[in-house]
């Protein structure tokens, strides 16, 4: 019975050797072995800081741990998509595999993640990324995909173009452009009314009228040439930064043999996104010179008109943080922001 034994053994050698070289032959590579590249979108141009900041350093560092085998194609420039706010479901259905999206854009799909807008949060980009990464495992429950990085920019300034802001009453009646769902109760407690709209289209309504006042991050000043349409920056306003994500597509991360995983999950480690977030406030005095280069007037409040501001903002947090962000509270997410 044994030389049935040893011939059954070379039968099977024999049939998985002339297997593996079909494939050869053919040309069929396995996809574990296959070199792939994966496409990147985002809609803003190739100079925008999150390039330099972000989206080539994960391509040169996946390139690098995958010897080749993992590559990432750019799409800049609204290439697989001009409408910012479907980003993420560009990236739901395939179209792209990994995209730069805002959370703030579809608020109701990520509560807990835009927490980090809303007043005394953080102070800097460099520290609401870090608060972000502190509650990183809750917040990623919400997306439907790999987290590749979770960061934010720096905290809120007022870019008016008719009037200057000098004090709460003359937000009073305004019309000023949002980022996030979140950042509404507070614009609108300070007697202005708040309205969305993503960032490609701000530039133009500033200067149409069609809004009075634009709530960003400086940075945007020099990325989306604010400084054309907009007259005055008031420097504070109350607010912390705005939530950013690179997502990959769930279906192609899974798809991928585990060494491969792994090339991705070192490329997307905590230090990618604290990159990000420094960049930012970079970018964020970036913005603010160009401004003050370009002539606007820079209108820093009197103490006794932020403490007016304040009182209101802290009225609105008393009663915001009790309500529900997902399945826990805002407070509670605060905490996790907060915890060392």
């Amino acid at each position: 019975m044994g030389w049935i034994v040893k011939m059954n053994e070379r039968l099977k050698r024999a049939i998985v050797s002339s297997a593996i070289g079909l494939v050869v032959a053919s040309g069929i590579v396995a996809p574990s072995l296959a070199k792939k590249e994966l496409s990147l979108a985002y809609f803003m141009g190739p100079k925008h800081p999150m390039n330099k900041a972000l989206m080539t350093p994960f391509a040169t560092k996946l390139a690098s741990l995958s010897g080749g085998e993992l590559t990432v194609k750019q799409y800049p420039g609204g290439a697989l998509n001009s409408v910012p706010p479907k980003q993420y479901s560009i990236m739901l259905s395939g179209v792209a595999d990994i995209v730069f999206m805002l959370p703030g854009y579809t608020s109701d799909l990520f509560p807990k993640t835009n927490v980090i807008t809303l007043p005394g949060v953080c102070k800097s980009a460099a520290d609401c990324t870090k608060k972000l990464q502190n509650a990183r495992s809750e917040l990623g429950k919400e997306f439907k995909a790999k987290v590749i990085a979770l960061w934010a920019n720096a905290t809120p300034v007022l870019i008016t173009r008719k009037k200057g802001v000098r004090g709460l009453s003359d937000l009073k009646g305004m019309k000023i452009r949002v980022t996030a769902k979140s950042d509404a109760p507070i614009v609108a407690a300070l007697g202005a009314s708040p309205v969305f709209q993503p960032v490609t289209v701000i530039n133009q309504n500033l200067a149409n009228g069609v809004i009075d006042g634009i709530m960003i991050g400086p940075s945007a000043i020099g990325s989306f040439k604010l400084h054309e349409a907009g007259k005055f920056v008031t420097t504070w306003f109350p607010g912390s930064g705005s939530a950013f994500a690179l997502l990959m597509n769930k279906k192609i991360y899974s798809g991928l043999n585990a060494k491969q995983r792994g090339w991705i999950d070192k490329a997307a480690d905590t230090a990618l996104s604290m990159a990000a977030g420094k960049m930012y406030d970079k970018a964020a005095n970036r913005g603010l010179s160009i401004a003050k280069k370009a002539g606007l007037e820079m209108i820093e409040l009197p103490a006794a008109e932020r403490t007016k501001i304040q009182a209101r903002v802290d009225e609105v947090m008393t009663k915001l943080v009790t309500k529900k962000a997902g399945d826990k509270t805002i407070r509670d997410i605060i905490n996790l922001m907060n915890k060392k």
